[in-house]
């Protein structure tokens, strides 16, 4: 096995990131983030993982798939400052709407808003949510959570705006996520924020998974843009037009794969990516042409794997993004 690649981000001032473990904390929430900052620390980043219960006087919680977490630490003895880390994970339902439960909290509660006070960053992911909420640290923002909990967010939170369809939300230093997956991408771009892209590139290499998106940040691939989004008609329409650019489509012939009609798929796409069919089309034909120029094949070849008819439309295609281009494609 490779050892990984080091960074060197001496530069770079020492962080903490506290990780919380609510009672029947979902397992994927916390893990998946705690594994990326892990392997941060392998690459280099200077952070400190910790991990701490609720309640200041628990040093032993059980995941909701019965895994116990032990040695947690009390959150009292922990004090962060400007950008600092907290991952809130989701739990089991039942404690969503537990008043009991979230007056047993208040002490945390009262920490996390003071870490905010402080500048640390405070992250949930799924119904993590609902615990952010409950500190007032989103009143008047937005935030979002997983799909089944949205209109119970709403209706326990009304002066908090819970947006659908979202990966991630960000105010500030204030950020939700979706759920699960949604975390680890989350995780990815917070990284990306403290250390850069190339760093946080290679943690996606090594866990392998996609450095996927966030709301206006950088991407790697085009292929991934306009993915910010949980509509999952839109998404069958994009896997469709990456894995058949060489094939003639419409808008009708496409609505017809989500059962729609043409003119619902055209407001539908817009109203989802914020663009056009035609300019989703565009960009990744000429991602998928630079690509495969890298790798030498004969522009004859490459215009007809990208749907073009000619070799003189994949020049024109090109010309018109020159100035995203590398300067070899268009020599």
């Amino acid at each position: 096995m490779s050892v990984p690649e080091k960074f060197n981000l001496d530069h770079h001032p020492a962080r903490t990131a506290v990780f919380i473990m609510p009672p029947q904390v979902h397992l994927l929430d916390i893990s998946g983030p705690a594994h990326v900052f892990y392997e941060a620390t392998d690459y280099g980043a200077p952070l400190k993982l910790r991990f701490v219960s609720v309640y200041s006087d628990v040093s032993v919680e059980t995941s909701s798939s019965g895994l116990a977490f032990a040695k947690l630490e009390d959150f009292n003895e922990i004090s962060l400052q400007r950008d600092d880390v907290i991952f809130i994970p989701g739990l089991d339902s039942k404690f969503l709407t537990d008043r009991k439960f979230y007056k047993e909290i208040a002490p945390f509660l009262k920490w996390l808003t003071m870490q905010h006070e402080q500048g640390a960053r405070i992250c949930s992911v799924c119904t993590g949510a609902f615990l952010l909420a409950e500190s007032g640290l989103l009143d008047g923002h937005q935030i979002t959570t997983h799909w089944k909990y949205q209109k119970l967010l709403k209706d326990q939170y009304p002066k908090i705006e819970a947006l659908a369809n979202r990966l991630f939300v960000q105010n500030n230093q204030l950020y939700s996520s979706a759920g699960v997956a949604s975390g680890i991408d989350l995780s990815l771009y917070l990284l990306e924020e403290m250390y850069g892209t190339r760093f946080s590139a290679a943690i996606a290499r090594e866990i392998v998974i996609y450095l996927r998106r966030g709301k206006e940040d950088p991407q790697l691939s085009v292929f991934l843009q306009y993915r910010n989004h949980m509509e999952d008609r839109i998404h069958i329409v994009q896997e469709w037009l990456a894995q058949h650019l060489d094939k003639k489509f419409t808008a009708d012939s496409l609505a017809g794969i989500i059962h729609t009609s043409g003119r619902n798929l055209t407001r539908l796409f817009k109203d989802t990516t914020g663009i056009t069919i035609g300019q989703y089309v565009e960009k990744i034909r000429v991602a998928h042409a630079i690509h495969l120029l890298h790798d030498k094949q004969k522009v004859e070849s490459v215009a007809r794997a990208c749907g073009l008819q000619s070799t003189n439309q994949l020049r024109t295609l090109l010309k018109k993004h020159a100035g995203v281009l590398p300067s070899e494609i268009l020599s």
